[in-house]
């Protein structure tokens, strides 16, 4: 024996009644789901007040507006980023370069176009360094030296 089962346009018959059922009983489906939950039911139905500004700290995360002109100077990372910062925000102002080591030596990479950087230094603080792109250090006080020689250049 075979079962044919077809599609049918519209809701069956069994759901139609007890769709009816459930409408006429409404009040008293809501009552006792009121009963069970003590009133939470109903409370979820309400509909919710606006909140208010009133009495809220609303933040936007946007800087404030400096008081004082910014006092550059330049840090290197851990990760070798050498970077222009404003000692009293600690903010970032500038990415200058990077030290990267290359076949055992490290040197010192402008962040230019050429050297593959997406987002390269102003032209005029790139021509103040352009010299000391690819300049290796070496020893313990390279880096120091580096600092000295870029602030050296930049009149920091």
């Amino acid at each position: 024996m075979i079962d044919i089962v077809s599609k049918q346009s519209g809701p069956r018959a069994e759901d139609e009644r007890v769709r009816r059922l459930i409408d006429a009983n409404r009040p008293t489906i809501d009552r006792l789901a009121n009963q069970l939950s003590n009133g939470a039911w109903s409370a979820r139905n309400q509909p919710k007040p606006a909140p208010r500004a009133e009495g809220l700290i609303i933040h936007t995360a946007r800087a404030s507006t400096p008081t004082e002109p910014a006092r550059p100077f330049l840090r290197v990372a851990i990760n070798g980023r050498v970077s222009m910062v404003d000692a009293n925000t600690g903010r970032q102002l500038s990415h200058l370069g990077d030290i990267r080591r290359r076949d055992g030596a490290e040197s010192f990479r402008l962040a230019t176009r050429d050297n593959g950087f997406f987002s390269p230094v102003e032209p005029e603080i790139a021509a103040a360094l352009a010299d000391l792109d690819g300049q290796p250090l070496d020893g313990p006080e390279a880096e120091r030296g580096l600092i000295e020689a870029i602030g050296a250049r930049l009149q920091l």
